[in-house]
């Protein structure tokens, strides 16, 4: 990809001679910078199959973020009744139907695995179509440009605006825009929020003043980098915040779709009248549209570009210029580089999805895929862990026996509460005595999700210790499923041979 694009008048330096040319580079290297400093861009609004698609994706995608912690999902009488939960305070995560305990983080790391590897795809395929559609910096700039449309008028309207000077009418669009924003901007932050406490319950407690103060710094934080970074920063985030656009340069090969201006058919472009013959030329007529409609304000006819974003309003504009002089559309189209050279040789276009690199992508999706669901599948709802008290490491008995104490931890991860029986593999010698149960009970009662704590004493007759440790293993049974889980631990006596 150009990192660095070639300015018109550093071509027209170029074309002078290798001398020129390299005068512009030497200039070029001493006064670039590692940061530019932001000069407004004022996209023009397009109208076309891009941006409508971009239309009901930002619709989408702001449903889904604001309306998604609202939604109720049935769980049972003590466990919480929303779909999608942070729950930091009982140590859970909750998916509407998927509960993920702090011991199942692996499930969170294969779905970041499963993310990665279906945008790897993505990309491979059709370019930066995620950061020019589904990236949220996109989706609420797309947002915060539609209400400063709104306030100030399309892209000329804007500009003027902008170089007027101050006046009634100058100011009370600058305030509504920057008002309307900052209220974005509070819902965006406020919705968060939601995602880690009961939305209903957070929302009353919030405007009541009653929520927790970690609620309403959250609040501040994100309303303050939303106003900043969709309206303020916009593509700086995308060029020097976000590393994806670095990345993507090793995901990508030359038979990646990406929005491409196709420089065969355009070129030589330039100025066009009405009745003039099309013979010799390009159907480019430097009309600059494109360069207009770009959020990113680049010119896409430069090639590919790091600024990029693949959001091909480009199309749409170039598409409706194309119209109006009776070309064809498709100038500037989702194409390859590859294509782009085979067209230079007179080859027929062609696009190959499937790939070397798409098909690893994809194979690793699947694997992953299916790892996953087969861990999800077959989850078990029970878990058991035992720990031996350390201090004293075993106690003998006035009758020789010895004893060791353990506490035994039973995870209940369903939704209603379980009993489940205790047994024990070991010496047949060893007797068992749950605390707070009668002698002979060992039936262990544990609340629906739920972890509960068991203390117990597992004693050694005298005639029976022949050893300084003997194994041992803990079983709890499901009496109502059947099903078991299992751990294993060490009985000390103190023995010496």
């Amino acid at each position: 990809m150009n990192l660095i694009k070639n300015r018109p008048a550093d071509r027209e330096q170029a074309a002078d001679g290798v001398e020129a040319h390299d005068a512009v580079a030497v200039n070029a290297a001493h006064s670039r910078e590692l940061y530019k400093k932001r000069e407004p861009i004022h996209p023009k609004l397009v109208h076309g199959k891009f941006r409508f698609g971009k239309w009901v994706f930002m619709a989408l995608a702001l449903a889904v973020y604001y309306i998604t912690p609202f939604l109720r999902w049935d769980r049972g009488p003590d466990a919480p009744d929303q779909a999608v939960l942070v729950d930091f305070a009982n140590a859970r995560f909750y998916f509407f139907f998927i509960e993920i305990w702090p011991q199942e983080v692996y499930y969170i790391t294969g779905l970041l695995i499963l993310s990665a590897l279906a945008l790897f795809l993505v990309t491979a395929l059709f370019g930066r179509v995620w950061c020019g559609y589904a990236c949220p910096q996109t989706v609420w700039t797309d947002l915060f440009i539609a209400v400063e449309r709104l306030f100030e008028g399309d892209r000329n309207k804007r500009i003027m605006l902008n170089r007027a000077a101050w006046s009634f009418n100058k100011a009370w669009r600058k305030i509504g825009k920057h008002a309307v924003w900052i209220a974005i901007a509070a819902a965006t932050g406020g919705a968060w929020i939601l995602y880690f406490h009961d939305a209903f319950a957070v929302v009353n407690n919030f405007v009541t003043g009653q929520a927790a103060l970690t609620s309403y710094i959250f609040f501040a934080v994100l309303t303050f980098t939303t106003y900043i970074l969709a309206g303020s920063m916009r593509e700086q985030v995308c060029t020097y915040m976000c590393p994806w656009p670095r990345i993507q340069g090793a995901l990508i090969d030359k038979e990646a779709l990406s929005v491409t201006y196709r420089v065969d058919r355009g070129e030589p472009r330039g100025r066009h009248k009405k009745g003039e013959s099309w013979e010799g030329r390009g159907d480019c007529i430097d009309c600059k549209a494109c360069v207009a409609a770009c959020p990113m304000g680049i010119d896409i006819r430069d090639g590919d570009q790091l600024e990029c974003i693949n959001c091909a309003l480009c199309i749409d504009a170039c598409d409706d210029i194309m119209g109006k002089i009776g070309r064809p559309k498709g100038l500037i189209a989702y194409d390859s580089q590859d294509n782009v050279e085979r067209r230079a040789r007179d080859e027929k276009p062609r696009y190959r999805f499937i790939r070397p690199r798409t098909v690893l992508y994809a194979v690793l999706l699947a694997a992953v895929s299916g790892i996953m669901l087969f861990g999800l599948v077959n989850r078990s709802v029970l878990e058991l862990n035992a720990s031996r008290d350390r201090n004293p490491n075993y106690v003998r008995l006035s009758d020789g026996a010895v004893r060791n104490g353990y506490t035994l931890t039973v995870l209940n991860k369903s939704s209603q509460p379980r009993t489940y029986e205790l047994t024990i593999e070991g010496d047949p010698a060893m007797s068992v005595r749950v605390l707070g149960a009668d002698e002979t009970s060992r039936q262990l009662e544990v609340g629906a999700d739920q972890t509960q704590d068991f203390r117990l004493y597992v004693t050694l007759p005298r005639e029976a210790v022949d050893a300084p440790s003997e194994p041992l293993t803990f079983i709890v049974t499901d009496n109502e499923t059947g099903e078991q889980a299992q751990t294993r631990s060490a009985f000390q006596t103190g023995e010496t041979r």
